[in-house]
């Protein structure tokens, strides 16, 4: 609810490390297609190392690889006294993560035209400042100029008492407006709780059975609970904060009402997860919904306001990224799709420290490295055959071996045989395997009127010690 997308905000919280027993719960099987041990060595350990440098109790993590749940897995412990292990059964309330589904509900209303994104607010809450003049989309990407009720990294008294929407709404969102609505972007938990209350009045239906019938159970997220109402069961973790550098020490529970449409969810990890996979598939809107939701919003300046609509969008290691963290109080979450790789990161978490940002961190280069490399080694056959296609070749790129092949003659006939095909449609590496102190890898090359294979071996130090071209064997 108060976390912010990744790398957007840090909490002010102690990060030196104090051991609290980062130790591994039981891992759900990987998928048949999940990546070998060695990747998953490096993801607990990155959880494990970042655990106890932060005083974090515990993590729920679910990847995503290939479109697909690839790795989910608890550590640490979900409670602390009795010591009770994590599990990747149990629920951590997301906290702001849960705005994407609001801002999701609010794409259905509009495609079935019960609402549209540049409706005034005043057509469903019209005693609102300046309702007329604030736009539903704006709500949903925090242009509004609502002022945030929410902006403490703690619980003041006031909200440990019960709210209704419409209480928030008197106190908050008949003030004057903090901006002129759509020149800035400044993070509005009001501006979710006017969304809410708009979605329940366009649909004639409460929030969560919306959510649940639209979203939750198409994609089967069975976990689902709304901790706005009612506390996580015994069964699942415990909130943890800490003072300083002291010890974890349970934190309290928001009052009823004050989490609601912008931080009232509660899952496993790997049912968000599950919402990754939905959002990647593009399975619950229209593809220009999803455009929408995942376009960076343009304040009136024309500068970008890093956000979409309920999505943090930006670039992590090179990469599209649409992230968003969470916090409540006791727990905070980091959740990072990358949708042009069918990738995902999610990382839950029962205490306030800054370890679902700084975990999500560690796994990105970790969940791109072979894929990076494949596309660099792609990108520089592409380069090669290019140039021998025009009878050119780099020989700062080869071994002496490699370049004692490439005699005149051997130039001459790949530029004869080859400058005919054309620009090749695609070049795709289809295998990678080591002999001999080398690097083998095969490529195809799909040509407008024919396919060949690339062979090449590169050394230790990147020099190529082979590079041949011959007729595709299918």
């Amino acid at each position: 609810m108060r976390g912010q997308p990744l790398a957007r905000i840090a909490l002010a919280v102690g990060v030196l490390g104090l051991a609290f027993g980062a130790r591994a719960a039981a891992a759900s099987p990987p998928a048949p297609d999940s990546d070998d041990a060695a990747f998953r060595a490096r993801v607990d350990r990155a959880a494990a190392e970042i655990l106890e440098a932060t005083g974090t109790p515990s993590a729920s993590i679910a990847i995503v690889r290939d479109g697909k749940i690839a790795y989910v897995k608890a550590y640490g412990d979900a409670k602390l006294s009795p010591r009770v292990p994590a599990a990747s059964e149990m629920r951590y309330s997301i906290g702001s993560n849960s705005k994407q589904f609001t801002a999701t509900g609010i794409l259905m209303l509009a495609e079935e035209g019960r609402l549209s994104l540049d409706d005034p607010v005043s057509r469903f809450v019209p005693d609102l400042t300046r309702a007329a003049d604030v736009r539903v989309r704006q709500l949903l990407s925090h242009t509004s100029g609502y002022q945030d009720y929410w902006p403490q990294d703690f619980v003041p008294p006031f909200m440990s008492q019960p709210v209704t929407a419409a209480d928030i709404l008197t106190r908050w969102a008949r003030k004057p407006l903090d901006f002129e609505p759509g020149t800035q972007y400044q993070y509005s938990n009001t501006g979710y709780v006017i969304a809410g209350v708009i979605l329940e009045k366009a649909s004639g239906e409460k929030l969560l059975p919306f959510l649940t019938a639209r979203i939750f159970k198409p994609l089967q997220m069975n976990s689902v609970v709304n901790i706005d109402q009612d506390r996580l069961t015994e069964s699942d973790p415990v909130g943890y904060l800490r003072y300083a550098l002291g010890p974890p020490r349970p934190a309290p529970k928001e009052g009823k009402g004050w989490l609601f449409a912008a931080g009232e969810l509660a899952m496993t990890a790997e049912d968000l997860a599950r919402w990754n996979v939905g959002m990647l598939e593009r399975r619950l809107l229209k593809p220009a919904s999803y455009d929408r939701m995942q376009t960076d919003v343009l304040l009136k300046s024309g500068l970008a306001a890093g956000y979409g609509l309920g999505l943090d969008v930006q670039k992590i290691g090179g990469h599209r990224a649409l992230a968003h963290g969470g916090a409540v109080s006791g727990f905070t979450s980091q959740n990072v799709v990358f949708p042009d790789d069918g990738a995902a990161i999610t990382v839950l978490t029962n205490g306030e420290t800054v370890a679902p940002q700084r975990i999500a961190e560690r796994l990105a280069p970790i969940l791109f490295e072979k894929r990076d490399a494949v596309a660099a080694s792609e990108k520089r056959a592409r380069e090669i055959l290019a140039g021998l296609q025009a009878g050119k070749i780099d020989r700062s790129l080869f071994t002496a071996n490699a370049n004692a092949y490439f005699t005149e003659q051997a130039v001459d006939d790949f530029a004869g045989s080859l400058s005919p095909l054309g620009v090749p449609t695609e070049l795709k590496q289809t295998r990678q395997n080591d002999r001999g102190g080398m690097t083998f890898r095969l490529f195809k090359v799909t040509y407008p009127k024919r396919i060949v294979e690339i062979w090449e071996r590169d050394m230790p130090d990147g020099k190529i010690e082979q590079f041949q071209v011959g007729p595709a064997a299918d």
